[in-house]
């Protein structure tokens, strides 16, 4: 018996292109490999297209770590008081929690992120409320409801620049 197994119960997953439960937030299709249900709350891993112009406005979270690799096109991402970076594929940033953060794609093709939340429940829960209150409107929701939500799951929205 090896010594340095230690027991776990979580299950395998193995997922193709393409599958998964998703969620559309503001226009980000967000498609998730891996739900925090199925990592004992641990993580979220999502693969998000960005569509030109697409992006998260400027915000931090209170609960979560997030990691963020370019898998193709490109971004433009801020973290903290740092100036905006081009990050093509291939490049990588995290953004702990409590520290300010924003990207978008400026186009003009579609951009991929992998994107890994730790823990990843609040989160998940708050896309899905995002993407329901869009459903709802038929697109956008209100600006005052995704502050809102957000606020409920621990990330606040902050003003741009």
């Amino acid at each position: 018996m090896d010594t340095h197994m230690h027991p776990t119960a979580l299950a395998p997953i193995l997922r193709g292109p393409q599958i998964g439960p998703r969620h559309d937030i503001f226009g980000a299709a967000h498609l998730y490999k891996l739900l925090p249900a199925e990592s004992d709350g641990g993580l979220a891993v999502i693969e998000a297209v960005l569509a030109p112009g697409v992006g998260a406005p400027p915000h931090r979270h209170a609960d979560e770590d997030e990691a963020f690799y370019v898998i193709s096109g490109a971004i433009v991402a801020a973290l903290g008081e740092s100036a905006a970076k081009r990050l093509e594929a291939g490049s990588f940033f995290l953004a702990p929690r409590g520290v300010s953060h924003h990207f978008h794609n400026e186009g003009p093709e579609l951009a991929k992120l992998l994107v890994i939340a730790n823990p990843g429940t609040g989160l998940v829960h708050m896309f899905g409320a995002i993407d329901e209150a869009g459903r709802r409107a038929g697109g956008m929701p209100a600006i005052e409801e995704v502050v809102a939500i957000c606020a409920d799951h621990g990330v606040t929205i902050l003003p741009p620049g």
